[in-house]
């Protein structure tokens, strides 16, 4: 069946476990129903850190569909998620398509949550909530890198709606709350408080660790390219940067950048970007 004739619409739910195990990260439980799974964890860095690949095998998501997805990291695990290819968000029927993101990062954890851009189509209808609940000890870093409309096909986003949640806690405290709406039309993709006639966005947060006011000026003197709009900002306990621009390829080697900064300075190891990401 072709995936825009499903009315009724995918309901797929990922849930990862992750466990140190003498001082190896190991997946010790994969709950998964289509259209999401994972694959076979590797270990590019040896073995304190697991990299694992979330698949969404639809190939795209469409008005109706509803995907949640729950990572758990035990104490002192350390895992790098990403996903298989950029994520497509097709012209809604009618209905919202929805994405729910649960994570809880223990004592001593880190989970690195670094997927490809997402690809909002004109007419799209798309909601995300991400929430993270981390325990003391524990860090967290994320990125999001959204391109509204396939600009390279001169598509604008025009019709539709965007809108995205998120939630950082611990321990009942809000580290970074965020709630974001776009509503399409030529108005906000023109705005200087909207797009200011960009396609693309994008967001990195570390949360977890106190960030000095030297690596955050470092974070800004990483930053190499040119007609677009980016910061950086300190949070009460991370680092925020954002990007407003035209190339996903510029915004993704910026907070590689960033990360390779971070992961040096805070967790004593280079940054080691998943292979899915040079197919």
């Amino acid at each position: 069946m072709h995936l825009e004739a499903k009315s009724s619409g995918w309901h797929g739910n990922l849930k990862l476990v992750f466990a140190n195990r003498q001082d190896k990260t190991q997946l010790i439980h994969n709950q998964a129903k289509a259209p999401l799974k994972v694959q076979r964890p590797f270990y590019p860095e040896g073995a304190a850190v697991c990299h694992s690949v979330v698949l969404h095998t639809a190939g795209g998501v469409v008005g109706g569909d509803s995907l949640s997805l729950n990572f758990h990291l035990e104490p002192n695990a350390h895992a790098l998620i990403t996903t298989a290819a950029a994520s497509k968000i097709y012209r809604s029927n009618g209905m919202a398509a929805r994405q729910t993101i649960q994570m809880q990062v223990a004592a001593g954890a880190c989970l690195e949550w670094l997927p490809q851009e997402t690809i909002v189509f004109n007419g799209a209808i798309y909601r995300q909530e991400l929430r993270v609940e981390l325990a003391p000890g524990a860090s967290w870093l994320g990125w999001e890198i959204t391109r509204f409309g396939r600009s390279a096909r001169g598509e604008k986003f025009l019709q539709g709606e965007w809108r995205q949640q998120i939630e950082i806690w611990q321990q009942g405290c809000p580290l970074w709350i965020e709630r974001l709406w776009l509503p399409a039309g030529v108005e906000i993709l023109n705005s200087p408080h909207g797009l200011a006639g960009q396609p693309v966005v994008g967001s990195l947060a570390w949360v977890g660790q106190a960030v000095s006011a030297e690596i955050v000026e470092k974070a800004r003197l990483l930053w190499q390219g040119q007609d677009a709009h980016v910061g950086v900002t300190r949070l009460t306990a991370g680092l925020l940067c954002r990007y407003r621009g035209a190339s996903t390829t510029e915004v993704r080697n910026w907070f590689t950048s960033v990360w390779h900064l971070l992961r040096l300075t805070y967790l004593g190891r280079p940054s080691c970007p998943p292979r899915v990401w040079l197919l």
